[in-house]
């Protein structure tokens, strides 16, 4: 039997995937990234809800086309362990120039933590030794999207 809470959490998770499925078709269809915005409204739908963190990467080409979006590591309600090395390594694999980090905090909190500009620093270097740009790192939530490069962190 179903109760009007399972009902309407499913109902939610219809709307949340359709609701992703509209801003991927809309990313894809643009091809490319021109700002962390399309980048953020998207990752916000496609993550923002998650109640564990989720830690990826939207893979680019030399003009910023779109050669893949994929979650790479999965956390706790408020940490995931970044390997820069599987990053180096996935990139290199699709021929990406550029990268996008992204992950979430499951908590809403948008503000970046020392955490997260450690990580992104580190990330930095190793995509650099393999000429691959980090262009920005976005922290996401259900509520928005923070960029760190334009608070000059990238």
């Amino acid at each position: 039997m179903r109760t009007k809470s399972s009902t309407k959490e499913n109902s939610d998770e219809q709307i949340l995937a359709a609701a992703e499925a509209i801003l991927l078709k809309r990313l894809e269809r643009q091809g490319k990234v021109s700002e962390p915005s399309e980048a953020g409204r998207y990752l916000r739908a496609r993550i923002g809800h998650s109640e564990r963190e989720v830690f990826g990467y939207l893979f680019l080409d030399t003009r910023h086309q779109i050669l893949g979006c994929e979650h790479l590591f999965f956390g706790t309600i408020d940490g995931a362990e970044v390997q820069p090395r599987e990053v180096v390594k996935r990139g290199l694999l699709l021929n990406a120039a550029a990268v996008i980090a992204f992950h979430n905090h499951p908590s809403g909190n948008l503000e970046p933590s020392a955490a997260d500009r450690a990580v992104t620093a580190r990330l930095k270097q190793a995509l650099a030794l393999v000429d691959i740009r980090l262009l920005d790192h976005l922290v996401v939530s259900a509520e928005g999207f923070t960029s760190m490069a334009s608070r000059g962190w990238v």
